[in-house]
């Protein structure tokens, strides 16, 4: 379940820097958040595959659930002036690989969690 959330959230990562490269490193808002989304997303991607504890999963959950929200508001109500929509791979991509964080992520919280294995002996 790490791979899958390391996977989940190194493909949203890669799907952040295709789009900075693309066109948001132009705009002085949505340049550097795109940028620190897809580095954010290789750091978590990494300590989900390195460091066995609690904070990774927990950061998968953060990662996948705020880039996700931030996506719905902006084809909703618009972000700090930046409006989009549900059209291209790249949205689609992004999408659904944020919701496989997220769930992903909570699974391994509940699955490793320490307090549920002292309950249980």
């Amino acid at each position: 379940m790490r791979v899958v959330a390391a996977v989940s959230v190194l493909v949203s990562a890669a799907v952040h820097l295709y789009l900075w490269l693309d066109f948001a490193r132009d705009d002085d808002f949505l340049g550097p958040s795109f940028m620190l989304n897809a580095v954010g997303g290789a750091v978590i991607a990494v300590l989900l595959l390195v460091w066995r504890h609690w904070v990774p999963p927990f950061l998968a959950v953060g990662f996948g659930l705020s880039t996700l929200l931030a996506f719905v508001l902006a084809t909703t109500v618009g972000l700090f002036g930046v409006t989009a929509s549900w059209t291209g791979w790249a949205v689609w991509v992004a999408a659904v690989s944020e919701v496989v964080a997220a769930v992903a992520g909570a699974i391994l919280l509940v699955a490793d969690n320490p307090l549920r294995s002292r309950v249980e002996s």
